[in-house]
C-alpha cells in the first residue's frame, strides 16, 4: 500500500501564502495520479486538483490562477502551492493517491489518502 503524509498547513492572513507537501512511500510513487481535496466544516469533501503522472494538471475554478500543483519523483512527493489565500480557502485539505492515468474529480476514484492537515485564513 501507499501511505501518505501531509505537512505545511497552518494559519496565514488573507494574501498569503501556504505550500503543503505529500510524502508518499513507496517505489511506485510515478504510478499514481496526485489529486488534493479540502473540507471545509460542515461542508462536503471537495477536489481542488490534480496532476498525472506525466505532470498534466487540472484545478477547479475557484483557485485557478492561485493554487499549483507539482511534483518530485526522485523525493515522492507532491506539493500544493497556494498562494493569494482568502478566508473562504479556510479547510482541511487532503492529498489522495489514485492508481489511473487520468485526473478523475470524484473522490471515489483515489485509494490512498493522507491524514489532512489544517489550513485557516484570517481575514
Amino acid at each position: 500500500q501507499v501511505q501518505l503524509v501531509e505537512s505545511g498547513g497552518g494559519l496565514v492572513q488573507a494574501g498569503g501564502s501556504l505550500r503543503l507537501s505529500c510524502a508518499a512511500s513507496g517505489r511506485t510513487f510515478t504510478s499514481y495520479t496526485m489529486g488534493w481535496f479540502r473540507q471545509a466544516p460542515g461542508k462536503e469533501r471537495e477536489f481542488v486538483g490534480g496532476i498525472s503522472r506525466s505532470r498534466n494538471t487540472y484545478y477547479v475554478d475557484s483557485v485557478k490562477g492561485r493554487f499549483t500543483i507539482s511534483r518530485d519523483n526522485t523525493k515522492n512527493t507532491v506539493y500544493l502551492q497556494m498562494n493569494s489565500l482568502k478566508p473562504e480557502d479556510t479547510a482541511v485539505y487532503y492529498c489522495a493517491a489514485d492508481s489511473s492515468l487520468v485526473i478523475h474529480l470524484a473522490s471515489t476514484r483515489y485509494d490512498y489518502w493522507g491524514q489532512g492537515t489544517q489550513v485557516t485564513v484570517s481575514s
